[in-house]
Order: structure tokens, then C-alpha cells, then sequence
């Protein structure tokens, strides 16, 4: 038998024989509280308590009354009692609020609680949790602030297509009065796409800086956020900011982080996001002073809600420098530079390169001159770290003379389709076209049987001239084949109302010989617009026109 000093009793700490202390004295306040609270009784019992003179006083609540007995409280309803009967015989009280009683015992319980979780909680680890949960919320604010922009048009080299659509936006934010006396809304949004590379942040800049407005620039990524509600807050902050600081410019670089087509894979906090952003567009006028520009190179990607009417209103098309926007670009890079460099010789080499890769390459020019001893760069150093740059961004597509030669015949092949088709466009170059239908509501057949002649032309065109195909007609088979396929099954314009799946094949095949015979009839049109795309990579409009009729004419 175990003797008493044998039996290992459970040991409690100081702050356990506190907690088990405080836990009884929880439960006898609980007692006292509920022990006092009034009990109801019968008319009958009220009666025995008051003719036995057992009522020692009353107090009237609202439409009740408390009577106070040795025995405890009770309460019944003051319309069954005869108030005078009950006041000559006792004090009647008028509470003037009885339950602040409670109030009072309730904050003696909270205070009594809050003290328990306060001792044995250590309050620095509350703290710190709580710190980690607020501190990315209480940085949003500090992280959205203003700059002044010091960068102008004469700045940025390469926009002279965009330059005047940009002028309307600054002249705007410089004299908006000028526009809202004659009624006229400027644009709340302005869109910019194109490649990686091509000046996209620079420009909104150089816009901010020539209107001498505060500039909140913004990636689209900032708004995409591991915490719940913080994107829109966030959004929200930008905004309110923004107005308050109006005129000014937001801009949201990559956008397509935040404005991606819902639906799909979807993510509660991007939707949420976006949502707000949506509404923060909708609820400024465009009289506010405040215009968001944002850019992206992927508006396939962007869902058509941020599109519409109403926000992103404007859209500019950034394309890559042809050989007289590089050889602006490469000048504004020089000028701080000691140098005997042929700039066009550089320009001319350069196809392909975006604004971003010709500063890398004047830069890495420029420290081939310092490795070896010289403080004035050449065209040797371009050429010395020319692969270096084509082989470190693999975006860049530099193009060999041949290649230069295949491009120029497939591109004005397609361009002079196009006119030939009366094929929307505006400009070509050797690397980048846009063509497409008018903005009507409804295209005819003809419409898009011209359009897949405009994608197929440079493939027949290469066959004719080059006797070889590339695959740089990849993209254009894909847009042939998909409009064929829309034209036959969703539009029914085929030979039959209900066609079979190779049907859309069949019409490629028939349009082929058709541009084929087209494209023998233009080859000196052909032959004569690549030469002028080999020298000067892009051509506009009027300049296909001209070619045309000096071809005719001659």
C-alpha cells in the first residue's frame, strides 16, 4: 500500500491556481447574477406578499414592476396591480433605466474576462499576429504616391504615329476648361499595346511630363495579392488618391495581371479586384482631371468589360521602330555619348530591335569601348556585342538580308491584296501589319472572302517569286482557316445550309487558285513595294497607292 508522501500529487503553477481561482469566481458572479435576476409570479402570490406586508419596496420599469421580498425579486406586469393599493403601503419607485444595472454587471464581467486573457495570453505574440495581419494593409497608402515626371515628347523617340492622338490628352489636363465649355468629354481611359520593349511606360511619362501633372504609376501585378480584399483596397487608394490630386495620370503597366477575362480558372481576389476597378472607372466623370492610361502586349487576354464604352474609350497601337524611328532612338541615346558612329548603318541592322533593346545595345557598345581602352564608341563595338544582345533577349528578331528580302514579298503581297479587297489598313512593315474589316456592324461574304485572300497572298506571292515557302506564314493559315470556318458553319454561307466538316477546306483550296492568278497580275506591284519595305521597312497606305499607280502609269 502506497504511503501518502508516495503519491505523486499533480503540480500547479502560479498561473494555473490563478486561472483555476478566477474560473470559480467566474462561476459564483454568474450565480449572483442569475440568483438576482427577478423571477415572475402570479397575481395571487403578489397579493399574499402584499397583504402580508412581505414587500419591503417597488420599482416601475417601462410597462413592468419589481417588487423586492426577503424571498428575492419578482416582476409581473404593472396592469395587473393596483398601483395605489401598492403605494400606500411601500416606496414606488420609477427606475429611470433598471437595466443599467446590467450594463454595469455585464462591463464588471467583460473587464473580469479580458483580464484573464490579458495575464495569461503573453501580449506580445497578440501584438506581433496582429502587426503581421495590418501591416500590409497600412502600407498601401505609403506605397501609392505621386511623381512629377521630367521625361517630354522630345525625350522619346519612335511615336510619331501617336504623338497626335497623345497632344488632345495633354492640351486636356493642361486647359480642360477649353473642352468642357464646349461640352466635349475627353476619354477616361487610353490603352496602350504592344510588344515588350517599345516605350509603352515611357510615353505615358513623357505625357505626364509635358501636362505637368502628378504621375501614379502602378504595375498590374501590385494588385494581385495573397490577402483577401487588399487588391481593391488598393484599387480604391489609387483612385481616391489620384482625384485628389487631380489633374493626374494613372498608370497601370501590365494590366492584363488584373484584367484578365473572368471565367475559366477563377480567382475570387482577381475577380474582386477587377470588379472594383470597373466601378472606380465608372464613378469618376470625365470632367474629374483625373485620365488612367494603362499598358499591355496582350489584349487578347483582357477581359471585354475593361474594354467597352465608357472606360478604356481610346486605343493606341505601339508598334516596334522601323529604320527612322531606330535611328531617332539610337541619336537619343548617343547624344550623351562620345562616339563616330554611322547611325543608320546601325539602324539598318538592327531590324527588329525594340526601344528598350537598342538602349541595351548602345550600353553594352559602350562598355566594349571602355574594355578596350577607347573613350569614343564605334561601329566595331555594335558589331562586337550586336549577337550578344540578339542572343540575351529572345523577343528580338533580327532579320538577314534574305530574310528581309521573304518578308518585304510576303508583307506586300498581303498589303496589296488588301487594296485590291478594299481590306482595311494603315501602314505595313516588314514585321508587323493590322488588317481587317470596317466597323460596321455587318460584314458580307464578299468582306470575308477578300480578308482570307489577304492572309493566303503572301504564301501564293512566295511561291511565284521565291519558289520557296516559309513559316512565317503560320499565323495567317490560322486566321485563313478560322474565318473560313466561321463563314461555312456559323454564318452558313457556304454551298449548303447544314455543311459537312470539310467544306471550310474545300473554299481554302478555291480561294487559293483565285489569289494565286491575282498575285501573277501583281508581281511588278509586288516586286516594286518590297523594294521599297527593304529600304525603308515600313510602308503606309498612301505609299502602296502611290506604287500602284506608278506601276500603271508606267
Amino acid at each position: 500500500m502506497l504511503k501518502f508522501n508516495q503519491i505523486k500529487l499533480p503540480k500547479f503553477s502560479k498561473k494555473s491556481a490563478i486561472a483555476v481561482a478566477g474560473g470559480v469566481l467566474f462561476l459564483l458572479f454568474v450565480i449572483a447574477i442569475f440568483r438576482s435576476m427577478p423571477s415572475k409570479i402570479t397575481l395571487l402570490e403578489y397579493d399574499n406578499y402584499l397583504q402580508a406586508g412581505a414587500i419591503q419596496n417597488a420599482i416601475i420599469d417601462n410597462n413592468e414592476i419589481i417588487i423586492k421580498t426577503q424571498n428575492g425579486n419578482f416582476i409581473l406586469p404593472k396592469e395587473m396591480i393596483n398601483l395605489n393599493e401598492l403605494g400606500q403601503k411601500v416606496a414606488v419607485e420609477m427606475s429611470s433605466d433598471y437595466s443599467f444595472i446590467w450594463i454595469i454587471l455585464i462591463l464588471v464581467l467583460f473587464g473580469f474576462i479580458s483580464f484573464i486573457i490579458f495575464k495569461f495570453i503573453p501580449f506580445k505574440e497578440i501584438s506581433k499576429s496582429k502587426n503581421k495581419l495590418e501591416q500590409p494593409l497600412d502600407n498601401i497608402s505609403s506605397q501609392i504616391t505621386p511623381v512629377v515626371s521630367n521625361i517630354s515628347f522630345d525625350d522619346v523617340a519612335g511615336i510619331s504615329e501617336v504623338k497626335s492622338e497623345l497632344i488632345e490628352i495633354v492640351d486636356f489636363l493642361k486647359n480642360p476648361s477649353r473642352y468642357t465649355n464646349l461640352g466635349i468629354k475627353m476619354p477616361k481611359g487610353l490603352l496602350m499595346v504592344g510588344p515588350p520593349g517599345v516605350g509603352k511606360t515611357l510615353i505615358a511619362k513623357a505625357v505626364a511630363g509635358e501636362a505637368n501633372v502628378p504621375f501614379f504609376y502602378q504595375s498590374g501585378a501590385n494588385f494581385v495579392q495573397i490577402y483577401a480584399g487588399m487588391g481593391a483596397k488598393r484599387v480604391r487608394e489609387l483612385f481616391s488618391m489620384a482625384k485628389s490630386y487631380a489633374p493626374s495620370i494613372i498608370f497601370i503597366d501590365e494590366i492584363d495581371a488584373v484584367g484578365k477575362a473572368r471565367g475559366g480558372n477563377r480567382s475570387d481576389e482577381r475577380e474582386a479586384t477587377l470588379n472594383q476597378l470597373l466601378t472606380e472607372m465608372d464613378g469618376f466623370l470625365s470632367s474629374s482631371g483625373v485620365i488612367v492610361i494603362a499598358a499591355t502586349n496582350k489584349i487578347e487576354m483582357i477581359d471585354e468589360a475593361l474594354l467597352r464604352s465608357g472606360r478604356f474609350d481610346r486605343r493606341i497601337f505601339v508598334s516596334l521602330p522601323d529604320i527612322t524611328d531606330r535611328s531617332d532612338i539610337l541619336n537619343i541615346y548617343l547624344q550623351d555619348k562620345r562616339h563616330n558612329v554611322d547611325i543608320d548603318l546601325v539602324a539598318r541592322s538592327t531590324t527588329g530591335f525594340s526601344g528598350a533593346a537598342l538602349a541595351t545595345l548602345v550600353n553594352e557598345a559602350a562598355i566594349n569601348a571602355l574594355r578596350n581602352g577607347r573613350e569614343i564608341i564605334t561601329n566595331d563595338d555594335f558589331k562586337a556585342v550586336e549577337n550578344r544582345v540578339i542572343d540575351g533577349k529572345k523577343r528580338i528578331h533580327s532579320l538577314s538580308q534574305n530574310e528581309k528580302q521573304i518578308q518585304a514579298i510576303y508583307q506586300s503581297a498581303k498589303a496589296l491584296m488588301a487594296e485590291f479587297c478594299s481590306i482595311n489598313f494603315n501602314q505595313i512593315s516588314l514585321l508587323n501589319d493590322k488588317f481587317g474589316l470596317s466597323d460596321s456592324f455587318l460584314s458580307s461574304k464578299t468582306d470575308l472572302l477578300g480578308l482570307i485572300k489577304v492572309h493566303l497572298a503572301g504564301i501564293s506571292a512566295l511561291d511565284l517569286i521565291a519558289g520557296e515557302l516559309y513559316t512565317n506564314s503560320k499565323d495567317d493559315l490560322k486566321q485563313a482557316k478560322n474565318i473560313a470556318k466561321e463563314l461555312v458553319m456559323d454564318y452558313g454561307m457556304g454551298t449548303r445550309i447544314k455543311p459537312d466538316d470539310d467544306e471550310p477546306g474545300l473554299l481554302l483550296e478555291q480561294i487559293r487558285i483565285e489569289v494565286d492568278e491575282l498575285v501573277v497580275k501583281m508581281r511588278a506591284e509586288i516586286e516594286s513595294l518590297a523594294k521599297f519595305l527593304i529600304e525603308n521597312e515600313s510602308a503606309s497606305k498612301s505609299d502602296v497607292i502611290m506604287i500602284i499607280k506608278r506601276i500603271n502609269n508606267g
